[in-house]
């Protein structure tokens, strides 16, 4: 009598309603995982998870407000162990100056870049060690890394997710879990921009104008399965991606 195969290991994912949570998820799946899907957005969440499965994967859809410690406590204690949590949930709102920053703005976005994130990170790492191979990825940004005007409180939320994800990193050495942090420049989704920009479509189309080819949200998603899926020895600390055309959060060639 053969022994049953093991189960694929389980990977969250967090704001996989769209854009880089959605396609991670995708490709998670197809790498043979089983995804759990979170966002606030049931609707958006159960289509994807429906994709997915229809593409001969395995998905579960769970809407999820990441700032909400209860109910983030409540959906950990769904599972004994997993063995991916892919924190991406977050965002950028406004773009002012510090002097005319919104604070409520500022607030919401450290409440989701960082509090979500750490939310997340606490309910389930028991479970990630369960699992004797977890892998925590924070999904942060160059502006995690670098200041640019008008950028001020967005960059203030990533460097706290960043700041985290390395600071977790030493705190837990030794134990079987590695804090990977993928930290992308330059990404058109379809709705990062406008989110920031409270849906001005021309203010969100300025961002990418005359850029030929900004990341896209599969190719994010690529880089963060490609860390995920390394031998378990083997650690990606920081993976800042950018497209060419970006040098810098400030210095990005535009055509024409």
């Amino acid at each position: 009598m053969t022994s049953a195969s093991p189960k694929p290991p389980i990977a969250i994912v967090t704001g996989a309603s769209s854009g880089i949570g959605a396609a991670t998820a995708r490709r998670l799946a197809a790498a043979g995982h089983r995804v759990v899907l979170t966002a606030r957005r049931k609707d958006r969440v159960e289509a994807l998870a429906e994709e997915i499965r229809a593409a001969g994967h395995q998905a579960t859809a769970y809407p999820l407000d990441v700032t909400d410690r209860a109910a983030v406590d409540e959906f950990a204690s769904a599972f004994k162990t997993i063995g991916v949590l892919v924190n991406n949930a977050g965002g950028a709102l406004g773009a002012d100056p510090v002097a005319t920053g919104d604070p409520d703005d500022w607030r919401r976005m450290y409440e989701t870049n960082v509090i979500g994130t750490l939310n997340l990170t606490q309910a389930l790492l028991p479970k990630l060690e369960a699992s004797g191979d977890g892998t925590i990825v924070v999904v942060s940004s160059t502006a995690g890394h670098a200041t640019y005007e008008g950028g001020a409180g967005y960059v203030a939320a990533k460097h706290g997710a960043h700041v985290l994800a390395e600071t977790l990193r030493l705190e837990i050495v030794g134990r079987p879990v590695r804090v990977v942090e993928i930290a992308p420049g330059m990404v058109k989704t379809e709705e990062f921009a406008l989110t920031r920009f409270n849906g001005d479509a021309e203010k969100a189309a300025k961002v990418y104008q005359g850029v030929a080819e900004p990341l896209t949200a599969d190719d994010v998603a690529d880089t963060i399965t490609w860390a995920v899926t390394r031998p378990a020895h083997v650690n990606i600390d920081l993976l800042i991606v950018r497209p060419r055309a970006q040098a810098s959060n400030s210095k990005v060639h535009r055509e024409g």
